[in-house]
């Protein structure tokens, strides 16, 4: 994937510098690293997310942006019995998280969103966000790009309604991003039960569901009618939405943040 001066660990220490006076939004990716299936690897949410902010970026021009490097690890326990899967604590992820944006704070940027691309991890994150605009006198915005695009999603999918797991949505955007990581010649096993990953957002009397008890491919959804061209254009509808949002800046305005204060 072509990349730009819009990436933080492409860029000299003065350039960043710069880009802190014109008040840049900085894009801190997070992500996963867990299986997928029997045909996909196990950085499909950092791979996918990174590219999401990456067409964002490009997006958004001349709006002033900054893309850190994808945090690969998040808060995926209910993936560990398949094996190939790292975890984090919910202290150790919030711990990483704050001092990550301490340092982006501490460089002079005011504007900080977690850019999320695994769904495992949605709930920790508002949590934690909420904690650290404590603890870093700083709005810290939270967006996970598929569902700023839940509309899009489901007008593209062929055999689901939104994105799930290792499924059409993701395989085809893989299909894009890294085509030579997808195992085609396994694409016949790879579904699963549905998912709904707004319903599990919600309230109600629930329990820890590993995903094995989910599916016993580790996928959910479907992903045998996956293709290149739906991926790109799942990935240009998530990182369309994504700008819009970036655009709008009605989280992120300079009016709207204090001056950050750093403890160390």
């Amino acid at each position: 994937m072509e990349v730009a001066e819009f990436c933080w660990n492409r860029l000299k220490a003065g350039a960043l510098c710069e880009l802190a006076s014109r008040d840049a939004i900085v894009l801190l990716p997070v992500a996963s690293t867990e299986q997928h299936g029997p045909h996909l690897p196990t950085g499909v949410d950092d791979m996918l997310v990174t590219a999401v902010c990456h067409r964002a970026a490009r997006l958004i021009a001349p709006v002033p942006v900054v893309v850190t490097p994808t945090v690969w690890c998040g808060l995926a326990d209910h993936h560990v019995p398949f094996g190939g899967t790292f975890s984090l604590s919910l202290p150790t992820y919030h711990a990483l998280l704050r001092d990550l944006c301490r340092s982006i704070l501490a460089a002079g940027f005011r504007k900080i969103v977690l850019v999320n691309g695994h769904a495992g991890n949605i709930a920790g994150l508002a949590a934690i966000a909420a904690e650290m605009t404590r603890e870093l006198n700083a709005q810290i915005a939270t967006a996970t790009y598929f569902m700023l695009a839940l509309d899009e999603i489901s007008a593209i999918l062929e055999d689901q309604n939104g994105l799930m797991h290792a499924c059409e949505a993701e395989t085809s955007m893989m299909m894009a991003v890294s085509p030579e990581l997808v195992d085609e010649a396994r694409l016949s096993e790879a579904n699963g039960p549905p998912f709904d990953v707004q319903a599990s957002l919600i309230p109600g009397l629930k329990r820890f569901v590993p995903f094995h008890e989910v599916s016993i491919s580790g996928v959910a959804g479907d992903a045998r009618r996956s293709s290149r061209a739906k991926g790109e254009t799942l990935l240009t509808a998530c990182a369309e939405a994504l700008a819009q949002n970036l655009r709008a800046g009605e989280p992120w305005l300079a009016a709207k943040f204090p001056s950050p204060v750093v403890r160390e």
